[in-house]
């Protein structure tokens, strides 16, 4: 008989009960929501918490939570049962789904109970799977994510029977969990996918910021970070040039396969699958690159299996391609084919970059270079005007001072005749002895006086000379000379002058010529008048350093010519009395000269630097060594940058 304190005993348990079960399933749901907490990146540690508290909430034989990817279901979590069950679970996964019509039907959203793994409309793979773990019942609830399944959550039991409405609700509510899981991960995926791909993006425009010039650290750059992005196992970056792909950049691996690789490039187009595979411009993939002969070779010596090929495209047409590979096999995910397109429009852009900045340097280089040779042809046109305007200057002072220096020397001349008359006219009359001994004193003195003016009056119109040969208007007719001919004229020309005002000079000419040396464009009297001044300088040295020397000194003036492809260098070299460190700093100064009064102006090495510097933008240097030699080395340009005409 049951009295009313059994019956309130009994409601009283079964309320505890009941909220015991409650407690539990609450417990549960927030236990899964911490794990959903602490695992923001990944949902397999709540795929494991939801199939754990699936199997004990629902009275289970076991629990697993599969997820769909693609068009295959893969095992994510699951109860162990035994060693030789829970093996066999594994190696059933991953499998196609179009193989288990069951998982078809759940993909479809729909919630599939079997009571009786062994009743007769069960399909056989499940029945096999149950007897395979040991179960008997199985419910199959769908992970729906806007109308679409992300998975399933089953659970199984060892005995029969169709599961409580409120036990289907409950794994309903472990599925909305669990889709809460995924949905997190991939935000929180993606979000650091997108960080990681703008970190990468900023890296690599660092890069092309850093090497304007160099396109080799940006193809690093690419290669690095694409790797890294992908989870490859290598990436490569391959330039298309005259025919074929260059190998740019890569990520280092196996030593050997790396130089499996290196020894692989360059390599002909038509000896290169990729290029073909890509010129359209799309991304190619090889899933599996041991069903590509072609692939395979390389992809052994590497070791990858799966490859992703994105072409490098500029002006729709591919300029080279990024290779990136797994060790895996299978499809790449679609993130990581834009995110390899994305870096392979960065490769384009830095090579753009590089070509750009190389022409706008070159154009600049070539600009500054005319700049400067329009600046020298302006400086040789001031110096020509110049020397022009000297000579006109030096010219007429020369024939102004020529004049009077004529009556100078023709009176002194006609006077020294007249003392001879007067000393003739004198001589019948008598005079007295002292008288006669003081007027043959005097007249003696006299004539020596007008022979010393003569002499001097001779050397003032020596110099009135080489005044006005220095003065000639202009530098004469600017045209193409043969070098070797102007050196040999001016050698020969400043023999015979110094053999005719000392005919016992004597020295020993040397001609090294360049038969290459060819012509030059110059004013071959101004030229001529250089080559003078040095070679009569060096015939003053060697005549110097002959009068203190003895007998065995011989002296030697040598001149050489040289090609230098754009210039043509002349030497003249003399084993004189050489120049010594203070003359040599100033002997380009003009008036400048150790000469002896009288016998040099200080003009000669000035006018020959202007010459050669300002006039035809050449160089002029010494080398010396006091009591030994002397040598002068002219260098002047092919073209001076004068048009033909008088300069």
């Amino acid at each position: 008989m049951i009295t009313p304190t059994n019956e309130l005993e009994r409601q009283l348990q079964a309320a505890a009960a009941e909220n015991a079960r409650l407690r539990d399933r609450q417990n549960a749901t927030a236990e899964i929501l911490r794990t959903i907490a602490a695992s923001p990146s990944d949902a397999r540690p709540v795929f494991e918490a939801i199939a754990s508290s699936s199997k004990r909430l629902l009275g289970g034989f076991s629990a697993t939570v599969l997820q769909f990817i693609g068009d295959e279901l893969h095992l994510v979590a699951f109860t162990p049962a035994s060693p030789e069950a829970d093996e066999g679970l594994k190696s059933s996964f991953p499998r196609r789904i179009e193989d288990f019509p069951t998982f078809a039907l759940v993909r479809g959203g729909e919630t599939i109970q079997f009571p009786d793994a062994e009743a007769e409309d069960v399909p056989e793979l499940n029945r096999n799977l149950a007897r395979l773990r040991g179960f008997r019942s199985v419910l199959f609830m769908p992970l729906m994510n806007r109308g679409t399944a992300a998975g399933m959550i089953s659970v199984t039991r060892a005995e029969t029977g169709a599961f409580a409405p409120d036990l289907v609700q409950l794994l309903q509510t472990f599925a909305d969990q669990a889709v809460i899981a995924i949905e997190n991960a991939n935000l929180f995926n993606e979000t650091k996918e997108t960080l990681e791909r703008q970190t990468a993006t900023a890296d690599i425009l660092k890069v092309m910021a850093a090497s304007p010039s160099d396109v080799q650290p940006v193809f690093d750059a690419i290669a690095a970070n694409a790797n890294r992005l992908i989870g490859g196992y290598s990436t490569a970056v391959l330039r298309y040039i005259d025919g074929a792909a260059h190998l740019a950049a890569f990520t280092p691996g196996d030593p050997e396969g790396d130089r499996v690789l290196q020894a692989s490039f360059p390599v002909p187009f038509a000896q290169f699958p990729a290029f073909q595979l890509t010129a359209n411009g799309e991304s190619v993939q090889l899933p599996d690159a041991e069903l590509e002969p072609a692939a395979r070779g390389v992809a052994r010596a590497r070791g990858f299996r799966s490859m992703l090929f994105t072409p490098l495209m500029s002006e729709g047409e591919a300029k080279g391609v990024i290779i990136a590979t797994r060790r895996t096999t299978g499809a790449f995910a679609e993130h990581h084919v834009r995110l390899l397109q994305m870096f392979a429009d960065q490769a384009v852009i830095a090579v753009k970059n590089v070509s750009l900045f190389n022409q706008v340097q070159t154009r600049t280089i070539e600009l500054a270079r005319s700049l400067d040779d329009l600046r020298a042809a302006q400086d040789r046109l001031i110096q020509t005007e110049k020397l022009a305007s000297l000579g006109q200057l030096t010219a007429g002072i020369a024939h102004e001072i020529k004049n009077p220096l004529n009556f100078v020397n023709n009176f002194a001349a006609l006077s020294t005749e007249l003392m001879d008359e007067l000393s003739e006219a004198l001589a019948p009359i008598r005079l007295e002895d002292d008288v006669r001994g003081e007027v043959d004193e005097l007249t003696g003195m006299l004539k020596d006086n007008l022979q010393k003016v003569v002499q001097h009056g001779k050397r003032a119109d020596s110099i009135v000379k080489n005044m006005l040969l220095h003065s000639r208007e202009g530098g004469g007719e600017h045209r193409l000379s043969e070098v070797n001919m102007l050196v040999e004229e001016s050698l020969n020309l400043a023999y015979h002058g110094a053999r005719a005002e000392q005919p016992q000079f004597d020295v020993t000419l040397k001609r090294e010529f360049d038969p290459a040396a060819g012509s030059a464009e110059v004013f071959p009297q101004e030229i001529t008048r250089v080559l003078l001044n040095l070679v009569s300088n060096g015939f003053y040295a060697v005549a110097k350093r002959q009068a203190r020397a003895d007998a065995s000194y011989e002296p030697i003036v040598t001149a050489t010519t040289r090609d230098r492809g754009d210039a043509i260098e002349i030497r003249i070299r003399d084993n004189g009395t050489g120049i010594p460190d203070e003359v040599k700093a100033k002997m380009f100064n003009p008036f400048f000269t150790t000469k002896p009064a009288g016998e040099g102006t200080g003009l000669g090495l000035s006018m020959s630097h202007d010459i050669v510097v300002k006039q035809h933008g050449g160089t002029i240097d010494v080398a010396t060594e006091p009591g030994q030699f002397t040598e002068f080395t002219i260098v002047l340009p092919r073209k001076s940058g004068f048009a033909n005409g008088s300069g």
